[in-house]
């Protein structure tokens, strides 16, 4: 028996003997080693032959990192996105003259011999001892393919790449071993599919079928004699012998695989000399990659399903298993978008504001009662290029999630928030305050949720025009947007019962910070995101009913296993009568009120604008029973601006207001959107008024001071704001 060393294990003269034994078996003397002769029978370096019976086993392959494939709902493409440009295709897709040029020019006895080619290493030592340097190597294509396997799986950290291909006799050992296990579990056919999906062709293209792509518009399946010849030749060195950027030195390359491919007979001398006397007949194609190239304006909304799926924790547990599964790709991934949702919004977006204006506009559409999100559009398109106006930034969400750190001022559209406060309180819609234009309260009469009291000065509120004074109701405060009414409201109704309201409705998901507590919420003071809001007024629209908003329908793998996706999760955040009569109320902001250029026609809807101190944000958010659309449009670069004696969309503006630009960029949004066959109803209900008051009628920026009479439709029934009679009583 053979001695062994203290430790049990055989000694650095035994062990040497067994590699070497273990390679002769094999096939070959050092295993295509592609060293210099001199000092080469030396490199059985202790730590190299030591190791050997501590290399694993089993070859462990890693899945192919491919294109990601990111579809709207109906199944059409947004984007292409991909670390790695592959698509992997089978044997039978790749052409024959493919198969036959990348064996000729790469393993001419691929299919004579084992894992290594034992005549290929001694040809190769013969040589390089006669050069005295690395004139040759006798990899086998198994050996290449092993190695590759090691690149791909070191992905793109540098360090490992370098362990990967570092030439060292450990590294060759390990191939060495590794492609014995191939040969025998894979075999020829197998082990040449893989190979030619896993190459690096150059021009960003990896696997043999986005190379076909890149350089000839075509499928592998496609490929002529002299363009996989071309193909072949540019393993050995796909920068040197790159057909775009050095036509010569490609041609000599290809003429080459040409000739060996006569010279082993896979093809006759013929043939070689036709194809050598053609020229390359390149048809280049463009990669696409990555979100930047989203159709109809969809870079935001692509780059917000990328950020789904580095975060939601249904897609790994961990950031880096995350991450690892977006780098692999080869997913399909079915979104939410409604393709013609996402041309409204991209229209709407640009028709008002344009790229280079000082502000900018950003459009979110929801669907009531899924959580969908149907389009994001911007008025900036998607891109890296700031002297092209392009930018990343997603105005409609948050820093998370690729957006604004801060999020935006809301202004007056949180006030239905406070209204639908006071209702479930079991305050009616008739409730009245009486106030000047300007009024001061306590803050100590406004409670924070710990029951401490949220200061003790005295709250200063300003309503927008002096002439806002008198006594409004709940329908009329809404409609002309008075801001002394509802920091009263608030006052009874109470700030944490407002702030809770508003934390049912998803206003502050996205930012992911909590809701300062002050008064000034009632008022927009606090800062949410287009998407949020949308969110909120499609809880209106639902009936009360909250759904947190989703961008993913399906998600299937390379393989075609189908994952998880992140799922809606819908809350009741108000009663369904708290809910529609909110709706009731905000109908007569876009009928009579400060949204009336917003106001669609054709079907029943509901909105409310919005505009912050120094107008520095102007929102109009609004509904139909089967879509919420948010709107916003302010300064998106650097301190915010106010906007004042402006031109926006080369229209001339002395202020923005939520009703003059925000709310007629959501008509055009809603309009696009919606189907004109498909006109559902607010569900009807009653709403209580308060006795009309007898101030003197006068205009604001955003509407009449005073509610209008109650007008008379063509058909003859009276129209009664916020009333809603049961049908044929007029009969």
């Amino acid at each position: 028996m053979a001695k062994k060393r203290s430790g049990g294990g055989l000694t650095g003269t035994q062990q040497a003997a067994k590699f070497l034994g273990v390679s002769v078996l094999a096939g070959a003397v050092l295993a295509g080693i592609a060293l210099p002769a001199a000092g080469a029978l030396g490199l059985a370096a202790k730590g190299t032959v030591e190791g050997f019976d501590e290399i694993p086993s089993n070859l462990k392959t890693p899945p192919l990192s491919q294109r990601t494939k990111i579809l709207d709902s109906e199944g059409g493409l947004i984007a292409t996105v991909y670390s790695r440009d592959r698509t992997v295709v089978p044997i039978e897709k790749i052409s024959p003259y493919m198969q036959k040029a990348i064996v000729a020019i790469e393993d001419g006895r691929f299919y004579e011999h084992g894992a290594i080619d034992l005549k290929g290493v001694l040809r190769a030592i013969n040589r390089n001892a006669q050069s005295g340097g690395v004139s040759e190597g006798a990899s086998t294509l198994t050996q290449q393919y092993v190695k590759n396997v090691f690149v791909e799986e070191a992905g793109d950290d540098p360090e490992k790449v370098a362990q990967a291909t570092q030439q060292t006799i450990g590294r060759k050992v390990r191939e060495l071993k590794f492609a014995i296990q191939v040969e025998e579990e894979l075999g020829k056919k197998k082990i040449l599919e893989n190979y030619l999906n896993i190459t690096f062709f150059g021009q960003q293209a990896y696997g043999i079928e986005a190379a076909s792509q890149r350089y000839f518009s075509k499928h592998a399946a496609d490929l002529t004699l002299g363009e996989a010849a071309m193909m072949a030749g540019l393993v050995q060195s796909p920068s040197r012998y790159d057909p775009i950027n050095d036509v010569e030195e490609a041609t000599k390359r290809r003429n080459v695989v040409l000739q060996r491919m006569a010279d082993v007979k896979d093809i006759s001398q013929a043939e070689a000399d036709a194809a050598k006397a053609a020229p390359l007949k390149l048809k280049v194609k463009t990669p696409k990659n990555g979100c930047i190239t989203a159709v109809d304006g969809a870079g935001f909304f692509c780059d917000y399903v990328r950020k789904t799926i580095l975060n939601d924790p249904v897609f790994g547990k961990t950031a880096e298993e995350r991450q690892k599964l977006w780098n692999l790709g080869g997913l399909t991934v079915k979104t939410t978008l409604s393709p013609r949702a996402q041309a409204a919004a991209n229209e709407a977006a640009i028709a008002k504001v344009n790229k280079d204006d000082p502000v900018a506009a950003s459009v979110v559409q929801v669907q009531p009662g899924t959580g969908k999100v149907l389009s994001m559009g911007q008025s900036r398109p998607y891109g890296l290029d700031p002297k092209k106006n392009e930018t990343t930034l997603n105005l409609a969400v948050g820093s998370r999630m690729g957006g604004t750190t801060f999020g935006f001022q809301v202004g007056s559209t949180f006030k239905p928030i406070t209204a639908a406060a006071a209702l479930e309180k079991g305050l009616s819609p008739a409730q009245s305050f009486d106030t000047p234009e300007q009024i001061n309260l306590p803050e100590s009469d406004f409670r924070l949720c710990d029951g401490k009291p949220a200061g003790y000065r005295n709250w200063e509120v300003n309503n927008e025009l002096k002439s806002e004074k008198g006594s409004y109701d709940m329908t009329s405060a809404l409609g002309k947007s008075i801001n002394t009414y509802f920091a009263k409201l608030e006052q009874m109704v109470g700030l944490c019962e407002t702030l809770t309201m508003a934390k049912k409705v998803g206003y502050e998901r996205e930012l992911g910070k909590p809701m300062k507590e002050s008064p000034s919420a009632t008022l927009g003071g606090l800062e949410s995101t287009p998407l949020d809001m949308a969110s909120v007024y499609a809880t209106f629209a639902n009936r009360g009913l909250y759904c947190t908003p989703v961008v993913i329908e399906s998600v299937k793998a390379a393989n075609g296993d189908k994952l998880n996706v992140p799922q809606t999760k819908c809350t009741r955040a108000m009663s369904d009568r708290t809910a529609d009569t909110i709706s009731q109320m905000l109908k007569g902001v876009v009928e009579d009120g400060t949204g009336q250029k917003a106001g669609l026609s054709d079907r029943d809807n509901a909105g409310k604008t919005g505009t912050t101190n120094d107008r520095k944000d102007a929102w109009f958010v609004g509904y139909t029973p089967n879509l919420a659309t948010a709107v916003w449009v302010g300064d998106d670069v650097g301190e915010k601006k106010s906007m004042y004696d402006l031109r926006i969309g080369g229209e001339y503006y002395d202020k923005v207001c939520g009703g003059c630009l925000p709310g007629p960029i959501w008509k055009i949004a809603m309009t696009g959107a919606l189907d004109a066959g498909n006109t559902p109803s607010f569900t009807p209900v009653s709403v209580p008024r308060a006795e009309a008051p007898k101030d003197k009628e006068k205009e604001g920026d955003e509407g009449p001071n005073k509610p209008k009479k109650p007008k008379k439709p063509r058909d003859g029934k009276p129209n009664l704001p916020g009333i809603t009679l049961p049908p044929g009583i007029f009969d």
